[in-house]
Formats: structure tokens, sequence, C-alpha cells
């Protein structure tokens, strides 16, 4: 089996360990707070101190299916973790106290996108993974540990979120067999599409509206773009993690071959996203690196200092 060697290592180490620290990437997704928090239900039952970092808290739109929460980075005295495990994203935010960790503390890096520059002590990185909530499974299969409904819920949120509800192309059959699985365990399936792709709050709807009604397509290269200022999401009283699925959305407008949604953000930062589809032939990934960002061949993401300001024909990054 993929991963058989650093599952047992890892099996080993969490039992080994007496204090464990979970990390997850910042501006947290579906993904990343999903195998944090199965992680986090595994490693409790086994009687261990665990808790769950990021520098950000947990998204909104997932507060109805979860009450837990992550701590701060800073009101933790890092330190004192026999064992540090980064689950997704990991170069986005763990890096900051990286440099810092002691060389007697284990750092275990599970990540499913293909430009992880980070060394931990273990690896377990493969792109061909829908999500890392499909390899958290997979490590709980291995090590025969029970799922229970907690669990099966976060795992669910996890696959369903990069899957885009398994309508992208990393919808594999076997991502369908643990779906099965997870909801024959008590996965809420629907509560869940809910929480993500349905229920959105008047100020995203305008938001989004905003988005959508400034968006162009350049036909020599089949790109549909869009742009949000602060201002725009000022104005209708929304915030960053109002603009997940723009990208997405507009990536299915006929004739396009791939999506671009630049929004600001504090500090002076613009944000990229880019989306496309495996039938659409563009691997938004090599855009992405050229503009200093990274990530799957089908969504990928960058970020640069600049503002936004429109012109004749489209917009500057100034």
């Amino acid at each position: 089996m993929l991963f058989a060697k650093e599952f047992n290592t890892l099996d080993y180490i969490i039992k080994k360990s007496e204090k464990i620290l979970l990390f997850a990437h910042s501006s947290p997704d579906s993904d990343t707070t999903g195998a944090n928090f199965a992680m986090r239900e595994y490693i409790k039952s086994l009687g261990k101190k665990v808790d769950v970092a990021c520098f950000d808290p947990i998204p909104k739109f997932l507060e109805n299916l979860t009450s837990e929460k992550f701590e701060y980075p800073e009101h933790l005295d890092i330190k004192t973790y026999d064992t540090i495990i980064a689950c997704d994203s990991v170069e986005r935010g763990f890096h900051k106290i990286f440099p810092n960790l002691s060389p007697n503390q284990v750092i275990v890096l599970i990540d499913h996108h293909p430009d992880i520059t980070i060394e931990g002590d273990v690896n377990i990185i493969n792109p061909k993974y829908s999500s890392v909530c499909e390899i958290i499974y997979e490590f709980f299969n291995f090590i025969k540990a029970g799922i229970d409904k907690n669990i099966a819920t976060y795992i669910m949120l996890g696959i369903l979120g990069d899957t885009g509800s398994f309508q992208h192309s990393n919808t594999t059959p076997r991502v369908m067999h643990i779906a099965s699985d997870l909801l024959k365990k008590g996965a809420p399936l629907l509560k869940i599409v809910n929480s993500i792709f349905i229920n959105k709050k008047m100020s995203t709807l305008k938001l989004w509206g905003r988005a959508f009604e400034k968006a162009k397509i350049n036909s020599k290269n089949g790109m549909i773009i869009t742009v949000l200022t602060q201002k725009d999401i000022h104005d209708c009283n929304a915030s960053t993690e109002d603009i997940a699925q723009v990208a997405a959305t507009l990536n299915t407008v006929p004739g396009t071959k791939f999506s671009l949604i630049l929004s600001e953000r504090d500090s002076g930062i613009i944000k990229g996203s880019l989306r496309s589809e495996e039938y659409k032939g563009v691997d938004v990934s090599k855009i992405a690196a050229l503009l200093g960002g990274g990530g799957h061949k089908l969504a990928s993401g960058f970020e640069m200092k600049g503002h936004i300001e429109e012109i004749k024909d489209g917009w500057e990054i100034r």
C-alpha cells in the first residue's frame, strides 16, 4: 500500500507522544479543518494531550458543523509539544513557526499539494489524492482505527470541499468508495453540502453578484477574469471568506478554459485564485508558478503586492 511505511511510522510516533500539536493552514478551508479535527478526535481517544493551532479562526460557514475552535499559535508554548503534525497547504502559516522548532520535536507533514519545499521528519505528500482528508481516511483504515460519526463528518467535510461536492476531476472511484463508507458511519452529507456550498448570507451573494458583474472573457486565451477590491468587500458588508467558490463558479461559463479572480487583501496584498477542468487542457499551476505561486494542475493560486485599479479595457495592478 502507498505510504505503508510512513503510516506505520506515524502510528508509532502518535502512540509514543504525550503532547501533540496539529497545525491548520492560514485562511482555513474545509480540508485543513476536517483533517485536523479528525486527527484530533483520534488522538484524544488515545488519552493524549492535543491542540489544533491556526493563525486564523475557523471559517464561519463551518460553525454549524463543529463547536471546536483553533488555538492561536502565539497563545501556545510550541516547544512543549513532542510532535507537530501539519495537515494541508503546509507552507501557508506553518512556515512561520517551522524555523523555530527544536531538533528533538518530531515534524510530520501531510499534504496533497505538489510544490511543498518544507521537509519534515515524516513526509506524507502525494498530489494524486483528492484531499488531505482522503489521506487521513487511508491512515485510519491502515491502522484499523475506529471511525465514529464525528470523525466521519470531519473527513467527509474535507473530501466534499476539495472535490467540489464530487464535481471536480479529482473525484476518483476510490473517493466515492470512501464517501460511501463515511455515509454508513453517520456523516451528514446534506448538512455538509449545505454548509459549504448552499447556505449563503446575503452579504456573500451580493459580493458574488459584484464579482460576476465585473467578469470579462479574454477570447484569445479563454480566460474569464474578475476582480474584487477591498471597497467591494466593504460595500457588500462581506469578508474575504465570502470570496470562496467565485473562481470555481466562473470556471463553469461555456467557452472558457480557465478562471482567475484577483482580490485585494490586508497589508497591500492581492490574492489570485485560478481554476480549470481536465477536459479544458490548461494547467493553471504553471500560470501560478510564473507569478510566484503554485498548487494543483486544476486549482492554484498566488499572491503579490499592490492594489487593483480599473482602466479602460480591464484592470491594472499597481
